[in-house]
């Protein structure tokens, strides 16, 4: 089966690794196609856009859950710390992880493979860029100080989308 890449958001890192904004039922049912293993949601259940038993459906179809619900005004080092031990727990599994619409987990990501894999910087921000530029407290979280003070700013692929 190939990617859905029908998914908002969808990105594929690497051959164990994808993530994308928050899925449908159906999503679901393509992962488990694609042979994930474990599904990690960084999003609120309490958003409008959350499926009303995410957990459930995932176990059902197979796989299992992680829910690590960040804020997306407040993240914090615990919820790094909590998913650093999920990415760790599932090493060598198929994993996809996902928010609403990938802002949080591709800021988690770049950090997770900067600091924890020790990835080169610029390798693992181009995926966030291209995505989204963090601003704010989403800035300071990813240990970008000069852009503290800065709004978020659409990602790379959209800039150049937009002007297409």
């Amino acid at each position: 089966m190939s990617d859905p890449t029908h998914i908002p958001v969808w990105r594929r890192l690497d051959g164990e690794l994808t993530t994308s904004g928050q899925p449908t039922e159906d999503d679901l049912k393509a992962f488990s196609a694609l042979g994930v293993e474990h599904v990690i949601n960084l999003a609120l259940h309490t958003h409008e856009r959350a499926l009303p038993d995410e957990a459930g459906s995932v176990t059902a179809l197979g796989m299992t859950y992680t829910h690590i619900p960040v804020a997306f005004d407040a993240p914090t080092e615990g919820d790094f710390r909590r998913f650093c031990a999920a990415m760790e727990s599932m090493a060598g599994a198929k994993v996809h992880v996902h928010c609403i619409v990938n802002a949080r987990v591709s800021a988690f990501l770049y950090r997770y493979r900067r600091d924890v894999l020790g990835m080169d910087e610029q390798l693992a921000r181009q995926e966030m860029e291209s995505i989204w530029q963090p601003g704010g407290v989403w800035a300071s979280f990813i240990g970008d100080e000069n852009a503290v003070g800065l709004p978020h700013r659409p990602g790379k692929a959209a800039d150049s989308e937009a002007r297409s």
